[in-house]
């Protein structure tokens, strides 16, 4: 891929969430390889690269026309970490595509989908299992369909990133003592330019043109030791195990009462292995990817020599 990849940078793409955490690093990159990029957004906007589009509605909009009119391709990072009143995990991360996939079907037009490593693990979880489900309605739509399954992603503006980055600088950590699983976290600006590469492929490089991408970084870590790269002073922590009894019911208590990221679904992937068959992403890249906990270093670096200059 690194030598015969063709890119086409005038399409344009939409991307669904293109508002929220991954979605603004797509599109950053997507603008940034010269595609035209049109936001797809559950607000309204007086904006015209915004289009209103509400999932947990998707099967009733009859406007499919006006929406992927002039569209080459569709990005859809749309994702809900609990079911909130008329958003179920199955209507948004199943249903919702599976309908998006037959539209674009019917209007030859290119879909990449975010889904997630370590579905196929044995996992319980609404959330984890809607999730694979709506791969495999993709896989049986008969679209130009790309499914990107990224690592835990990190980067400044996500959620659960923020979560993690606070619980680092804990002098106490609570850990599950289960939660053994290795992972390998990617940097979300990499999967950004990554995603925005796959959805600009021209045609003749997806000649196998249904395909997953298992994208990570180069840091296999368990919990415990990704904490230790988020943490800035490297100072050392005094960790807890919990017994996975407990977790779990703190996890199932966390998604009533929507306090932090920590839920079911996240519980159970973090007992498992979470690492792609095979990384494709330095072959997309053209490149290593970014070091987590690396970009904190330079950026203090440089806050230290600017600081020296100004006394």
């Amino acid at each position: 891929m690194q030598k015969e990849t063709t890119l086409i940078n005038n399409k344009t793409v939409l991307v669904l969430g293109g508002r929220g955490f991954i979605g603004r690093y797509i599109v950053k990159h997507l603008k940034l390889l010269g595609a035209k990029v049109v936001i797809g957004t559950r607000f309204e906007s007086k904006h015209r690269d915004y289009c209103q589009i509400k999932l947990q509605q998707i099967h009733r909009t009859t406007n499919w026309a006006e929406v992927l009119e002039g569209i080459d391709a569709v990005v859809n990072t749309v994702g809900i970490l609990r079911q909130r009143k008329g958003e179920s995990y199955d209507t948004i991360h199943n249903k919702a595509v599976k309908e998006l996939a037959n539209q674009c079907k019917q209007r030859n037009v290119r879909i990449v989908h975010i889904s997630a490593l370590g579905l196929t693990n044995p996992l319980l979880s609404r959330f984890s299992k809607s999730k694979y489900q709506g791969e495999l309605s993709l896989k049986n739509s008969g679209a130009n369909w790309a499914i990107v399954r990224p690592s835990l992603v990190d980067g400044e503006g996500g959620y659960g990133a923020r979560w993690f980055q606070r619980v680092a600088r804990w002098p106490i950590q609570f850990i599950p003592a289960n939660a053994t699983g290795v992972f390998a976290p990617i940097d979300a600006d990499d999967l950004g330019e990554a995603v925005a590469k796959i959805a600009l492929l021209e045609k003749k490089e997806y000649a196998e043109k249904n395909r997953v991408y298992e994208l990570a970084g180069n840091q296999n870590v368990n919990v415990t030791q990704y904490l230790e790269l988020l943490r800035p002073n490297k100072k050392r922590v005094f960790t807890i195990n919990i017994p996975a009894f407990v977790a779990r019911v703190v996890s199932h208590a966390l998604d009533v009462l929507h306090l932090t990221p920590f839920s079911f679904g996240h519980y159970e992937l973090l007992k498992y292995n979470n690492l792609p068959v095979v990384n494709r992403l330095e072959e997309i890249l053209n490149r290593p990817p970014v070091l987590i906990g690396a970009k904190g270093l330079v950026v203090e670096r440089k806050h230290k020599e600017w600081l020296l200059k100004r006394t």
